[in-house]
């Protein structure tokens, strides 16, 4: 995969050379680079130093082996990895994802844009990424439970609440989290703040399920009151069926939107009438406590399950994707500019191609990048991580108060470094604020 752009720069080529075998990691550095390097090339401030080239690199990435018995009493092996990306801000701090495939460009696109996420949060937050290659699906609890424990067993040395401080990604629930934390105790004899996202019974926060999907909508809802717009009679297409994607839903029902048609890996389920609280509460059956599919959605709701194909095609006011990286590309971006969608707002970690999100930006849609936009959840970790040190737990009411503060504070950024002439670039604002403050954290700290 090569990406050019229209007047490309010597460092690009030199992304291309070095980064060709991660496309995911490549894809991420050229997107924010091209943002950045005007903004660097005005600023003699940070032409001394090469920030951004030390941006790309990893403090550390830990590649392991972890060994465990499946039910069956059989040996199995899978890989697991932990990109220690910048502590430049404070511990790293980014979720594990539990999935085939996964590897080490994947992760290091992932916690490269953490990078910006959380810089943007204005939290005391580095960032990192880390999981293995293991397929939760189709295995039993107690598997799930045996795989953990071995994980956690080859990574807890490397991880602390003051040093790197892992959460959830794909796969990697509260369960999965509490198993983790649970076998971390057991080896360090130390309870602290050290895995966020846990469940509540062991120290977790309220609200952090909530707190991604909400916060998406809480951004778009800026986005559009920015044009004198609002959420409440708009209509909407959520790609994804897991916690990000269900809790969109739910948020954008409580903002007066209509839910058209969501999607999982199998297909989309189209909903004509919208999505109501009854219809959610459904999928939230299917999908979060049987794990199973949306085609599974009962008949008598009038909704139609179409195979294999994604939601994009339906006719709405608003996007978000929430599902997966590179999961709208070209033609998907064609379809939300002749079906005249007003904005499309990232709920998963960069789920537009470039090619897309070059359409999407053309033709005038507003566009909320994932790093702005899906910061909710890296906040409900910092407010658990502060929670675990104050020992006293925060209501719900607080924590979903101080969500919509934060996700107020990161649109005001990408304001502030995104307008010119007139216009306003959110993805432009998004990167240039992140980089300003790991930039600036850099060159205080000594290079």
């Amino acid at each position: 995969m090569i990406l050019t752009q229209k007047r490309p720069t010597k460092q690009i080529d030199d992304f291309n050379k070095r980064f060709n075998h991660q496309p995911a990691f490549l894809q991420a550095i050229t997107e924010v680079w091209e943002d950045v390097h005007p903004f660097i090339e005005a600023h003699p401030k940070y032409q001394d130093i090469p920030v951004f080239e030390r941006l790309i690199r990893p403090d550390q990435v830990l590649t392991f082996t972890v060994p465990w018995v499946d039910d069956d009493g059989s040996y199995q092996l899978n890989t697991g990895f932990r990109v220690q990306m910048s502590s430049a801000l404070g511990p790293y701090k980014g979720g594990l994802r539990f999935a085939p495939g996964l590897n080490e460009g994947v992760l290091k696109f992932l916690a490269f844009e953490q990078s910006f996420k959380n810089a943007l949060t204005g939290l005391p937050l580095g960032s990192g990424k880390g999981g293995a290659d293991f397929n939760p699906k189709g295995k039993s609890d107690q598997e799930i439970m045996r795989f953990c424990q071995a994980f956690i067993t080859q990574l807890y040395h490397h991880i602390g609440g003051n040093w790197d401080v892992p959460a959830g990604d794909m796969g990697v629930g509260s369960q999965e989290l509490g198993y983790l934390y649970g076998h971390y105790k057991r080896l360090t004899h130390r309870h602290e703040g050290v895995i966020t996202g846990k469940p509540l019974a062991v120290g977790g926060i309220q609200f952090r399920e909530e707190a991604t999907g909400y916060g998406s909508v809480l951004f778009a809802r800026h986005m559009l009151q920015s044009t004198d717009e609002d959420l409440e009679g708009k209509t909407a297409v959520v790609s994804g069926a897991g916690n990000v994607a269900i809790y969109t839903v739910e948020k954008l029902i409580a903002c007066g939107a209509t839910v058209l048609a969501m999607s999982d890996s199998g297909g989309s389920l189209s909903v004509p009438a919208g999505i109501n609280a009854e219809k959610l509460e459904v999928i939230k059956q299917i999908k979060l406590e049987r794990n199973g599919s949306l085609k599974d959605f009962p008949a008598e709701f009038e909704a139609t399950f179409y195979e294999e194909e994604s939601p994009w095609g339906i006719k709405a006011d608003c996007a978000f994707p929430s599902a997966t990286q590179n999961e709208l590309g070209e033609s998907e971006a064609n379809l939300l500019v002749e079906n005249e969608y007003q904005l499309v707002c990232e709920g998963a970690n960069m789920p537009l191609t470039s090619r897309a999100q070059q359409i999407i930006r053309e033709a005038g849609l507003l566009y909320g990048p994932g790093k702005a936009a899906n910061a909710g959840g890296v906040a409900m970790s910092g407010m658990e991580m502060a929670q675990h040190r104050r020992i006293i737990p925060f209501t719900r009411e607080e924590a979903s108060q101080e969500l919509e503060k934060l996700i107020q504070h990161i649109f005001e950024s990408c304001v502030e470094y995104g307008k010119s002439d007139g216009m306003l670039d959110l993805k432009k604002g998004a990167n240039v604020a992140g980089f300003v403050r790991l930039a600036d954290a850099i060159i205080h700290q000594g290079w």
